[in-house]
């Protein structure tokens, strides 16, 4: 078996051939399709612990590295002639392709192999799924200052306010 790499064993995006990655050869490196990106291409490096997507969105490039067990599982989809393996996370847009291919066995042996080298479920995806809904996030004021000091009080009225007249003051001097 030979290491998978960006100049051997992988097919460049929009390539009409199957995508087919050895998962016992990992780290591996290769291009994968993503609308949003410059180009309509983003590099993911595979490893056995996280996943590093590589892409470029108007002209700024990012790197966006993520674990490995931040992932849902590995899914099995179907297209119109053949089957796709695809490591599925709660954001869509970070979904990786790992395999496609047209005949049955061969898409369930490699989408064993997957789950077990990663540790994670296989999924059957039925029906696609809605994206997971945006974390509330706290108030940032609320950090800053105890809610106790954010009340305030109503200040004194000038009609309650006692006004002394004519008193003798008390005052210390040089």
């Amino acid at each position: 078996m030979r290491r998978q790499t960006s100049t051997s064993g992988i097919n460049p995006a929009g390539s009409s051939r199957a995508l087919r990655l050895d998962p016992l050869s990992l780290p591996l490196s290769f291009h994968a399709q993503d609308t949003r990106a410059d180009g309509g291409v983003r590099q993911i490096e595979l490893h056995r612990e996280r996943v590093v997507l590589r892409r470029a969105l108007n002209g700024m490039r990012m790197a966006v590295n993520v674990r490995v067990s931040d992932f849902i599982g590995i899914a099995l989809r179907g297209l119109d002639d053949a089957q796709m393996l695809v490591l599925v996370h709660r954001d869509p847009s970070l979904n990786i392709p790992l395999g496609s291919s047209a005949d049955a066995e061969e898409t369930a042996t490699a989408w064993q192999t997957w789950c077990d080298i990663f540790q994670l479920p296989q999924l059957t995806e039925d029906a696609p799924r809605a994206p997971a809904p945006r974390r509330r996030r706290r108030n940032a004021i609320r950090d800053r200052r105890p809610k106790f000091l954010v009340r305030r009080r109503a200040g004194a009225q000038l009609g309650d306010a006692s006004v002394h007249r004519d008193e003798r003051e008390i005052i210390a001097r040089n």
